[in-house]
């Protein structure tokens, strides 16, 4: 049975190379990589190195090269099946097996397609809603009313839905296509004694479309112009749209989380925006549901630090306590998780409205960290001054702290509620047994297998002969027709400035995310192989984060592009090894804008354009330093 590529994907990013490695050859860091003996010849000077951030070792005498997966194999002669499940056993994962039969496997790709056609059809809305929008001077005049300016409206692809049953009657030729209902836009009924009745889902409310991290139109969230109920009305459960693992404004919020460093997350579509226009870009919002840990785990592929801000009130409370069981699982020791209680009834909006973005921001920086409010939670409806209360305060905190990942974090939260039950910590942890739940554990990542010693096998291979081992060799993304058998035999040089800003963000897992967009929307700009292959990894990074090469090989196994970007990480190792190239990039960049201008230049004078001629001419030379 074949493994799917997902998981192996996902495999090779949890897992490390430096210790797989490490437990058979003896490594010295050296730099940003580490070095040893080559353990596929014999040598005296060790010309074996091991890069943890690309996460894939390569000899520069013998040119063995490969990921986590690719040592075993070569290492122990298992086979690509075994590799994979020791591997998993060390992280601590169970392997998938893919048991779909060839009816399944076409059923799931069709489902894919129908996908694609239900954003496209979404998509096909959002521009009609938007279109509308300008022609509705009520809806505009609401909008103006709640301070926002038609460019941020224009940010967030605002749109008025009229107050007509069957409009989209006049956007899709055929108003009784079932796409239109499996999408969430039509409801249909049965009518009385009739035929089929159909009607728009949405009438007479300003439209915010949800877009997913990769830009797709997947939802709608809707709100009245007045009073009326409900005030908000989303699209329903739909294939593309998820109400429980879909944030709004992440799409738009992507740049900024980067620039301030934190994500807030907020009650309603209005506050993301509104924030947005006052400075506060990095908001988002769940889809009028209680946040849950899909949320949290998404949140945290763009940042290392999440702040809920609630209103003060009995249901900003019960939210907040539902978002501190979502976050717990994904608080480690190298991630914030904080909780903004604003005062005298304010939200966002009008807290920076009134006090201003600095207090605001003050605000933010002063929310309650999770390991107080956890306490607090806790602490709920105890007694805290009798021996009673003391004890249902550690029966309340017990199932929470159970959900904390092993750690600092969860060592110090368990040393503040002994204090507080008037219980030695090592008590409390013996009593309480140091237990956690699985989905506590599942956060650490913690390797479940005790590690063999150098020069032991983790296992004998129960493989086939040479035929079966070559042909699970096929699978793991170093073949040899990929990758020559010395570095005296790779190329040179890159041969452009694309080609080289390629080779650093592809083997580089922070590369990408750190760049701001007008660099991301350049490189995506660049003409193929390169551009296409930008805006490839880019959807990687929004769909799965940062990964490091050896993850990246296995998502680009039978891509159209998959020899191009090999082809750049083979010139990388023939060029400087596996060292970290990333203080390169920016250099790289500069010289990527500069050819930048000048083509717009060349554009500007062949289109008799003096004026933009001249405005490129003043940015060219502020680039090159005045």
């Amino acid at each position: 049975m074949a493994i799917a590529q997902s998981f192996i994907q996902e495999l090779l990013a949890r897992a490390d190379v430096v210790e797989v490695v490490g437990r058979y050859v003896q490594l010295k860091k050296s730099g940003a990589n580490f070095m040893g003996l080559c353990p596929f010849h014999a040598e005296k000077t060790p010309s074996f190195s091991v890069s943890p951030a690309k996460q894939f070792y390569h000899c520069f005498s013998c040119g063995k090269h490969g990921d986590a997966i690719n040592f075993l194999m070569e290492h122990t002669g298992a086979s690509f099946t075994e590799a994979v499940h020791e591997l998993a056993q060390q992280c601590g994962l169970s392997v998938p097996e893919d048991t779909r039969s060839p009816q399944e496997k076409a059923r799931d790709a069709q489902q894919s397609q129908r996908r694609a056609t239900l954003s496209q059809v979404l998509a096909r809305a959002s521009q009609a809603y938007r279109q509308r929008l300008k022609d509705a001077p009520r809806a505009i005049g609401y909008l103006k009313k709640r301070g926002l300016t038609g460019q941020i409206a224009s940010r967030f692809a605002l749109g008025y839905a009229p107050e007509g049953w069957r409009t989209l009657a006049g956007v899709f030729p055929d108003y009784a296509d079932p796409l239109l209902v499996e999408s969430g836009l039509v409801i249909a009924g049965e009518g009385e004694g009739g035929p089929e009745r159909r009607y728009d889902r949405f009438r007479d409310r300003i439209m915010f479309p949800i877009r997913s991290v990769k830009g797709e139109v997947i939802g709608f969230g809707a709100r009245v112009l007045g009073n009326e109920k409900p005030k908000y009305l989303n699209s329903p459960e739909t294939p593309v749209f998820h109400k429980g693992s879909e944030l709004y404004g992440l799409y738009e919020a992507r740049a900024a989380l980067r620039e301030k460093g934190y994500a807030l997350v907020v009650e309603g579509y209005m506050d993301v925006v509104a924030l947005a226009q006052l400075g506060f870009a990095n908001a988002v919002a769940t889809l009028g549901t209680a946040c849950t840990p899909q949320h949290v785990q998404k949140l945290f592929r763009f940042t290392a630090s999440v702040v809920f801000s609630f209103d003060g009130d009995a249901a900003g409370q019960r939210a907040a306590h539902k978002a501190l069981q979502a976050a717990l699982p994904y608080a480690s020791d190298t991630r914030s998780v904080k909780f903004l209680f604003l005062p005298g009834g304010h939200d966002p909006d009008s807290f920076i409205r009134t006090e201003g973005a600095q207090a605001f921001a003050a605000a933010v920086a002063a929310a309650e960290p999770l390991s107080r409010f956890l306490l607090q939670a806790a602490a709920q409806d105890c007694d805290m001054d009798s021996a009673e209360g003391r004890a249902r305060f550690a029966a309340q905190a017990r199932p929470l702290w159970q959900q904390l990942p092993a750690g600092a974090l969860a060592q110090q939260i368990l040393a503040g509620i002994a204090q507080q039950t008037h219980i030695d910590a090592r008590e409390l942890a013996q009593l309480w047994g140091q237990s956690r739940s699985a989905s506590g554990a599942s956060g650490t990542h913690a390797r479940s297998a005790p590690s063999p010693g150098p020069g032991q096998r983790p296992w004998r291979g129960s493989a086939g002969g040479p035929d079966e081992r070559w042909h699970d060799r096929r699978h793991d993304g170093w073949h040899d027709e990929d990758w020559p058998n010395s570095a005296a035999r790779l190329r040179a040089a890159p041969a452009s400035r694309a080609s080289r800003a390629l080779q650093i963000v592809l083997t580089d897992p922070a590369a990408w995310p750190a760049l701001g967009e007008p660099d991301q929307h350049l490189l995506c700009s660049q003409p193929a192989p390169h551009g296409p292959l930008f805006a490839w990894l880019d959807r990687q990074f929004h769909e799965h984060g940062p990964q490091p090469w050896a993850a990246l090989r296995q998502a680009l196994r039978g891509h159209p592009l998959e020899a191009a970007a090999v082809h750049e990480v083979q010139t990388l190792l023939a060029l400087e090894g596996i060292a970290s190239d990333r203080d390169d990039l920016q250099s790289v960049l500069r010289g990527a804008r500069v050819e930048d201008i000048k083509r717009r230049m060349d554009a500007a004078l062949a289109a008799s354009d003096m004026q933009a001629y001249r405005q490129l001419m003043a940015e060219l030379g502020q680039l090159r330093g005045g």
